[in-house]
């Protein structure tokens, strides 16, 4: 028999509300890891207690979030959606060039908003986790992510 266990449930009331734009110069295919970034503007907005929302306002990017101790794993998914979403499969859409429709194949196969959990001021992130955006273009982009937090915040 499997067995579950669940904390009880923590009621927050809500009394902040914040965004921000997060502005991401990738270099190409490949994970910038945004991790620190999320925090920092959890610590500029003193949050306490919540959820973290990361939106990303394109199609040809996407978020994830993914081992972040170990670059291999990086390498290997690349791999994974290089096979998934091969550039040289004849896509039909091709109209902003050959990278164009597998970065939206790749786009679906991720995804482009994030939820994460904040407890004490912290993105509640496992050991080894990252939140990384995933460029899927093959040269490099300006890419705009929204921050969001619902949630309580700390006491000043």
């Amino acid at each position: 028999m499997t067995r579950t266990r669940r904390s009880p449930a923590l009621t927050v009331p809500l009394e902040i509300q914040a965004q921000s734009l997060l502005e991401v110069d990738t270099s190409g295919p490949g994970f910038t890891e945004i991790t620190r970034e999320l925090q920092a503007f959890l610590t500029e907005i003193a949050a306490d207690q919540g959820l973290l929302t990361v939106f990303c306002r394109h199609t040809s990017a996407s978020l994830t979030i993914q081992e972040n101790a170990d670059p291999d794993v990086q390498r290997d998914l690349l791999m994974a959606l290089d096979d998934l979403a091969p550039r040289d499969r004849g896509w039909v859409h091709d109209t902003e060039g050959p990278d164009d429709m597998p970065a939206h194949v790749r786009t679906l196969l991720c995804d482009t908003a994030l939820t994460i959990p904040v407890l004490e001021g912290r993105a509640r992130l496992g050991t080894w986790q990252g939140v990384y955006l995933l460029e899927h273009r093959d040269r490099p982009h300006r890419r705009e992510l929204v921050l969001g937090f619902l949630g309580r915040a700390r006491r000043r």
